[in-house]
């Protein structure tokens, strides 16, 4: 853990069931024993720490009943965590003024759900301003942010439609947009996606990446679907059971899995479509010829070109130096056999 994280757990716990109160006070060591002696608890979340730099997409996933939604919930101050610390941008969640989170609601933090929410007899511009009404923004102001996010999410001429006039790609960005019209700094979405056709669903992961490159919000995004993560994240925190198993980069995830879970929640990924070129490159070889690939790249965005080659394709790095050399062998096993080199 370091001090510079804008979102920091640190050893947060959310226990179901009569008197745990009786956990307050304890020392971690102790609040474990209790736990792990009582048969009356349920523990939604145990023992999680992590922390989510500023400006990083940060993907929570797991499959259902693994805490993650729990864990997003005490990040928003909608569920209060048992024992441990929660702190957003340097203040504490556990036992926070209930003034104060309102005020980071308003400003600091916003939430996007699957379920789009939105209030059917006002339009679409009226949707988007909706926070700002309940804050008193005068109407011609909140009306001019809404234009502008209007315009931003891809609804150009869309202003007056009411949501059962949309679809459900674009209620949603209607729901996204609206999330925005505060200017929060930090922005928590909780499988937004999940209820869109698969083409849809793909269009709005586009969307969030092409919203991310211009207004680099930090975003906590949860999803059980490892496509979906892979697509969208900097770094995956892998839950199960209420823990955090690892949190790491998509291709670390794949290399090197912590355990046997973590495996199996890779085990069908496409190599290609994560592993970069870095990963698995050979030394630099006097066989390489042609315009060098980045090191950066996935292996499955340039390995038309190498299987295209009779010799190896050199490598570089971000300042152009060749560091490397990949070739048809080491293509074709990561991309057909699953193998890395």
């Amino acid at each position: 853990m370091t001090e510079n994280g804008l979102i920091r757990c640190q050893n947060l716990w959310k226990v179901y069931g009569a008197d745990v109160g009786a956990l307050r006070g304890l020392t971690p060591d102790a609040a474990r024993a209790r736990i792990a002696a009582s048969e009356g608890w349920l523990t939604a979340l145990g023992d999680v720490t992590l922390e989510v730099a500023r400006g990083e997409v940060f993907v929570i996933m797991g499959l259902s009943g693994s805490g993650k939604s729990t864990l997003v919930r005490c990040m928003t101050g909608l569920a209060a965590p048992t024992l441990g610390d929660l702190m957003i941008d340097g203040v504490n969640l556990r036992g926070i003024d209930p003034a104060l989170l309102i005020e980071m609601r308003r400003h600091k933090i916003s939430m996007v759900f699957q379920d789009f929410a939105l209030l059917p007899h006002l339009n679409v511009r009226d949707n988007i301003a909706f926070p700002l009404r309940v804050q008193g923004i005068p109407r011609a102001r909140r009306e001019e942010l809404a234009d502008r996010l209007i315009q931003t999410v891809g609804l150009g001429g869309r202003a007056t439609h009411f949501p059962k006039e949309l679809s459900g790609g674009q209620q949603q960005r209607v729901g996204i947009a609206r999330s925005l019209i505060t200017e929060p700094e930090i922005w928590f979405l909780d499988e937004p996606f999940s209820a869109l056709d698969p083409l849809i669903r793909d269009e709005m992961q586009g969307e969030l990446l092409r919203l991310q490159a211009s207004l680099q919000k930090t975003i906590v995004f949860i999803t059980h679907d490892f496509d979906e993560a892979i697509r969208i994240a900097d770094r995956i925190a892998i839950m199960h059971n209420g823990r955090v198993v690892q949190i790491d980069t998509p291709e670390r995830l794949v290399l090197a899995p912590a355990d046997d879970y973590v495996a199996a929640f890779t085990r069908k990924i496409p190599r290609a479509r994560v592993l970069r070129v870095a990963s698995v490159q050979a030394p630099a070889s006097e066989r390489a010829a042609g315009a060098p690939v980045s090191a950066a790249a996935l292996v499955g965005d340039v390995a038309a070109r190498v299987l295209a080659s009779e010799t190896p394709i050199p490598v570089a790095d971000g300042a152009g130096r060749i560091v490397g050399s990949l070739d048809r062998r080491t293509v074709i096993e990561t991309v057909f056999s699953g193998a890395s080199a």
